[in-house]
């Protein structure tokens, strides 16, 4: 079924000629007594052994073994509602130490089990689905390696994690949360905030830009880390950061205009190292960011947790600090707080070149950034609602309409799609690039006079996600009959080193839905260097993207994709408003999905969206 259906994927999206080498390809593979059977026994082996056969192949392939930078290349930022400017501008410090108050309780509910299980929404409804990704948001830590990174797992509810890092002036500080036995309440919060804003001010004890190491790519960091773990001090003020519950970045102001796209920019990477890219540390999960001039929010290491768990974390986070007053001025100090540490590095003339080096990758990586975050407000999710057709897979016909008018061709494309009905479950691919999808395309950008509506939702209400939620789609299969072909130590079957496997990996549009209830929206850039990446947030009466594609390739341009996606959207809601015309009309406009999928094919669909 899986060798099916991957020929099924990647036939229209290839040449004839290499479509008929990979079809005799996966036939060797698949035959009665072959490597694809033998290692799918090795598979189902694998499987009664663990509690997920997917989960640690997963992971590496996705994020351990990946060795680009964590900024842009794989951490997500979410950017906090609008109405935090006003309040951060005259009160950053105040908003800090009511959002800490706010993570200290959520931590709580963490700790406690007292979060309420998750139950999946949409098809298959009512299921209740894996936790286990909210306990690793303020436990884990990416540890760099000079092949492949660790993810460091501390056990809950732990002694050591009973500090905060706060990056301030690209300094990094330790603030105790728990002094004789005791919380910090919310004021003593502030006033330790109030003294590292004060203590990172003094010049004569400024550190080095230490922040800048970990927005390197992978193996550099670990090769700098090598270095800097000789010495004891900086061992020891690793040490700390590793074990932290979080990172609060003080930033001052950018100096930009603030606007989404600018806050977007910010908190991917910070403006780079000649504004806040060096105060922050990337390798954390949870690092939440409070700008002086109002721009806040967050910006993840992603390998522990996906987009929905981040979004129910900050959307609690917003919750609370609208809902619960700011108990600054009421509460009593537990007692006289010792003042917060600074962290300390010693450094050589070979850090210093290390230091440098990475600020300059950076600088890069900013300049090649191209982000444009757009709302489409002609209509919102609601009007998409009242055409019966499921407002994920609608927008995703669209990203696919968007990029056939941008380039003439669809691409191997990514759609997240949530399998945390299975324990430790994580994500699998949906493929919405389909041929399905590419009739439909085609039609609107040829023959539009032919179209009915009954033609578009038709490919709005078809099948993948139930597939993928499920734990049928292929691409995990696929990845796992991959990896233990490597444990059993044969040689790589020629499936998976073919160029048509090869590339249907290259995922040049990265798709991901991130809903949320507060005004607020996710982001993330390509995962390709001539891709895209889009992060879009359904709401009412509005879609809200967020389009990042690298200025370097001469194949993308995210205002380009931007304005292709408003005109497709346009004229797919004047398609569902031919709903009323004749029947013989629809008939006839249906023909080009009928004939792309052949009769009485069930054909695949989209999902539900956890994150990138």
């Amino acid at each position: 079924q899986t060798l099916d259906m991957y020929l099924t994927s990647i036939k229209h999206l290839v040449k004839e000629e290499q479509y008929q080498k990979t079809k005799s390809i996966v036939g060797k593979f698949g035959e009665p007594g072959g490597t694809g059977e033998l290692l799918q026994e090795k598979l189902l082996e694998k499987s009664i052994n663990t509690h997920n056969w997917v989960y640690d192949y997963w992971l590496d392939d996705m994020y351990l073994n990946q060795r680009l930078a964590l900024p842009v290349n794989s951490n997500p930022a979410m950017v906090f509602p609008n109405k935090t400017l006003e309040i951060t501008k005259t009160h950053s410090s105040i908003f800090a130490a009511h959002l800490i108050t706010g993570v200290l309780e959520y931590k709580k509910h963490i700790d406690t089990r007292a979060l309420p299980v998750d139950f999946s929404r949409g098809q298959l409804a009512g299921t209740p689905l894996c936790m286990k990704q909210y306990y690793r948001l303020f436990n884990t830590y990416r540890l760099p390696g000079l092949k492949r990174d660790t993810l460091v797992i501390h056990k809950t509810g732990s002694t050591e994690q009973e500090h905060i890092i706060v990056a301030c002036k690209n300094q990094f500080f330790v603030m105790d949360l728990v002094v004789k036995e005791k919380t910090l309440r919310e004021m003593d919060i502030l006033r330790q905030l109030e003294k590292i804003v004060k203590m990172a001010e003094n010049t004569e004890e400024r550190q080095p830009p230490f922040g800048l190491l970990t927005s390197d790519g992978r193996t550099e960091w670990a090769q700098a880390r090598d270095v800097l773990i000789k010495d004891s001090v900086n061992r020891e003020s690793l040490a700390v950061i590793e074990k932290c519950l979080c990172v609060v970045c003080l930033d001052d102001p950018s100096g930009m205009e603030v606007g989404d796209t600018s806050r977007a920019l910010l908190m991917l990477h910070g403006g780079g190292h000649e504004k806040m890219g060096a105060n922050r540390w990337y390798d954390k999960p949870m690092q939440f960011v409070v700008g002086e001039d109002g721009v806040c929010g967050t910006v993840c290491e992603h390998s522990p947790f996906e987009g929905i768990v981040l979004v129910a974390c900050t959307e609690y986070l917003m919750k609370f600090m609208t809902g619960s007053p700011s108990k600054i001025g009421r509460a009593t100090s537990v007692s006289e707080l010792p003042a917060p540490r600074r962290l300390l590095w010693k450094t050589t003339p070979h850090i210093q070149g290390l230091l440098k080096a990475s600020a300059e990758r950076l600088q890069r990586l900013v300049r090649d950034l191209d982000m444009d975050v757009h709302k489409f407000e002609v209509y919102g999710k609601e009007f998409i609602k009242k055409q019966k057709m499921s407002p994920d897979a609608y927008i995703q016909v669209s990203l696919q309409l968007a990029f056939y008018r941008c380039n003439g061709r669809l691409v191997s494309t990514y759609e997240s799609a949530s399998i945390r009905r299975f324990h430790e479950g994580r994500v699998d691919n949906i493929r919405s690039a389909t041929p399905e999808t590419l009739a439909f395309v085609k039609a609107m950008t040829d023959e539009k006079t032919s179209l009915s509506v009954s033609h578009f939702s038709y490919l709005t209400g078809l099948n993948a996600n139930k597939l993928a939620i499920t734990g049928m789609g292929i691409d995990n299969h696929l990845l796992g009959l991959r990896e233990i072909s490597q444990e059993i130590h044969m040689e790589m079957p020629e499936i998976f080193t073919d160029e048509t496997y090869v590339a249907s990996n290259q995922f040049i549009l990265s798709t991901s839905q991130v809903p949320t209830t507060v005004e607020m929206f996710c982001c993330y850039g390509p995962v390709v260097p001539n891709g895209y990446g889009c992060c879009y947030n359904p709401q009412a009466d509005h879609l809200l993207f967020s389009v990042t594609s690298f200025h370097g390739s001469t194949e993308t341009s995210s205002a380009v994709f931007i304005k292709a996606l408003d005109e497709g959207l346009v004229e797919m809601r004047d398609l569902c408003k031919t709903s009323n015309k004749p029947q013989s009309n629809a008939a006839a406009a249906s023909k080009a999905v009928e004939k792309s999928q052949g009769a009485g094919s069930k054909p695949p669909s989209t999902p539900q969206k956890t994150g990138k």
